[in-house]
């Protein structure tokens, strides 16, 4: 695959969507767009790109990295327009925690509503709809009250859901997002659990999770990737993860830590690399790096543990000047998209650690 993944509609056909979230969300569609965030943040530049030989930076910057994730998914729903993972999702899964200008994730916020609406026409395969959904969550959970539109969006991916609890993911060996069905299921189950107002008590949200919980209970966690999802996964619904399972999955990831204090991307899968190449495992990375250490946290490892503060010490020393943290692509080396929810992660982990005054 040479063009960046993203969730467009595998068919190209048309689905009908439900009558009332159709009509619901055409109303979020017709909403107009909030022209101070428009006006000037169409003036920002696209960050410049992910690249291994960028200078380190000579200090933290929290605003920095900010300003970096902003322009990143600015970029992207203003050249891709559509929903990703590793960029726009994963910046929705944090941006509302992080004291910045409220206008970048003000807009990026009016495309997640608008792109919902837009599913009245036409949806996105069921990982776009979930991977949507969740990150629709994360950020209401930031600010204690459930939309409409994320209660909608959430319909749908119930609606998509299989038998057996999973969906139908993306699997075209992109690690970790876009390899197999765990990645969906423990991303789903946690914005369902986040989402605010009770959400995950109500009837479908129940249904959806009883689902979600077999199907993991049928598929133990086999990649340190969905360990660490697990973890992250327990912190949410403390009575799906056994006290030993946190314990053992917590011990695999700390030895995996390099000696550096950081942890390598490629280390948390098996993914196979298109051409053949051997993968990165001697060296540590943002995504690699902020995630474990978010993960660890979310289980009850303290800030003080002497692996956690060897990672914060990797972060606060490999931030690039740009303000993002690096990390190869596990598949090709091209754009580095990976490089952006990195830096997402990285933030969370430092949030997580009291570090980003």
């Amino acid at each position: 695959m040479e063009k960046p993944r993203t969730f467009a509609n595998r068919t190209h056909e048309p689905v009908r969507m439900n009558p009332a979230a159709s009509i619901l969300l055409a109303a979020v569609l017709a909403a107009p767009v909030f022209s101070f965030a428009e006006t000037h943040l169409a003036k920002r530049e696209a960050p410049g790109p992910n690249s291994a030989s960028e200078p380190l930076a000579k200090r933290l910057s929290v605003a920095k990295a900010v300003d970096f994730i902003d322009r990143a998914s600015l970029h992207w729903q203003r050249s891709r327009k559509c929903v990703t993972c590793h960029t726009n999702g994963a910046y929705l899964m944090a941006r509302a925690q992080l004291k910045a200008d409220p206008a970048p994730h003000g807009s990026v916020r009016t495309f997640y509503d608008q792109y919902v609406a837009g599913w009245a026409k036409k949806k996105p395969d069921p990982e776009g709809i979930v991977a949507t959904a969740s990150a629709l969550a994360m950020d209401d959970a930031a600010s204690g009250k459930l939309t409409q539109v994320t209660r909608a969006a959430f319909d749908e991916a119930w609606a998509a859901q299989r038998p057996d609890g999973s969906w139908d993911w993306l699997k075209c060996g992109w690690g970790p997002f876009e390899s197999d069905d765990h990645y969906g299921v423990t991303l789903a189950a946690i914005a369902a659990a986040k989402a605010p107002g009770g959400y995950a008590q109500t009837g479908q949200a129940a249904a959806g999770l009883a689902k979600l919980r077999g199907w993991l209970e049928n598929h133990p966690p086999r990649l340190p990737h969905h360990k660490a999802m697990m973890l992250w996964l327990g912190h949410e619904l403390p009575n799906w993860v056994e006290k030993e399972d946190r314990l053992r999955w917590q011990n695999e990831l700390l030895g995996l830590q390099l000696p550096d204090g950081g942890w390598a991307t490629a280390a948390l899968g098996d993914w196979k690399r298109k051409d053949g190449s051997a993968q990165t495992l001697d060296r540590a990375d943002g995504y690699g790096t902020g995630f474990v250490i978010f993960a660890l946290r979310q289980s009850g490892l303290p800030a003080s543990h002497p692996a956690i503060r060897l990672g914060i010490g990797w972060l606060k020393s490999h931030q690039r000047e740009s303000g993002r943290w690096f990390t190869r692509s596990p598949y090709k080396d091209g754009r580095h998209y990976i490089s952006h929810a990195g830096t997402v992660f990285a933030l969370l982990a430092l949030a997580e650690c009291g570090e980003l005054d």
